[in-house]
């Protein structure tokens, strides 16, 4: 799983420091309300929420921005009832399984961008189920292989992770989708750093690119995650790492 590891961990890097700043909060900012719409506003209680929030902190978007995307969810924003969630199911080159996350106030709109951006890059829309049965949803947290070692993470297993895996230059601690939170608590607690802490859905089958195949789905990925809808994009690709360097310049 080297290169979709890595990408996972350029990608992180990427929003951190992304100029585009407003349409990365303005994203952040739909799937807080969602969740609270759906969960409630207390992200004690709704651990969705409580995950939102957290990728909103770690992208450094204002509390007050963050404040008022919950009450658009609790009911004080006319605009919250118009957002769905919608997953899209495709194929990008090589073959390689997509399933495309998004919050939505247009489904038809939505759709018809996704589809373009698709048939440009190479690949096409799928029908529901086509490739969702590819991919698992769990916990990730990817942890620096040279910051830290093997035996400091065991305090992950005490908190609840499932696994810890070992790919090229970083750790990949992974965890039930409810875990997540506490998980993260624990690293924090220890004073360990990490790359990224999000829910994602994790391939059961890969799919091995050439360097032609990987640079467009780079593209493809690129054009997806710009549209302002699209909120994950989550491939079953594996790269060679020095490849994905390359790509990613």
């Amino acid at each position: 799983m080297a290169g979709h590891s890595k990408w996972a961990s350029i990608k992180h890097k990427k929003a951190v420091v992304d100029s585009r700043r407003g349409k990365l909060f303005t994203k952040l900012g739909r799937a807080i309300t969602v969740a609270a719409r759906e969960g409630g506003g207390d992200p004690d209680g709704n651990p969705s929420l409580a995950l939102a929030i957290q990728k909103a902190r770690d992208a450094s978007m204002p509390k007050d921005n963050i404040e008022r995307a919950i009450a658009r969810g609790t009911g004080e924003g006319a605009d919250a009832d118009a957002i769905e969630a919608v997953t899209y199911e495709g194929y990008g080159p090589g073959g390689v399984a997509l399933l495309i996350e998004a919050l939505t106030d247009n489904r038809n709109r939505t759709g018809a961008e996704v589809r373009h951006a698709l048939t440009k890059h190479g690949g096409s829309l799928g029908e529901p189920g086509s490739v969702a049965y590819l991919f698992d949803q769990c916990g990730l947290i990817s942890v620096d292989a040279d910051r830290h070692s093997e035996d400091e993470l065991l305090v992950a297993i005490d908190a609840g992770a499932t696994e810890i895996d070992t790919d090229e230059d970083c750790f990949e601690i992974l965890t039930a989708p409810a875990d997540l939170g506490a998980v993260r608590g624990a690293l924090e607690e220890a004073g360990i750093g990490f790359e990224s802490a999000e829910l994602v859905q994790r391939p059961t089958v890969r799919v091995e690119l050439d360097a032609g195949e990987a640079a467009t789905l780079m593209r493809l990925i690129d054009a997806l995650e710009e549209n302002d809808d699209v909120g994950e994009v989550h491939a079953n690709f594996d790269i060679d790492a020095e490849v994905m360097e390359k790509i990613a310049g």
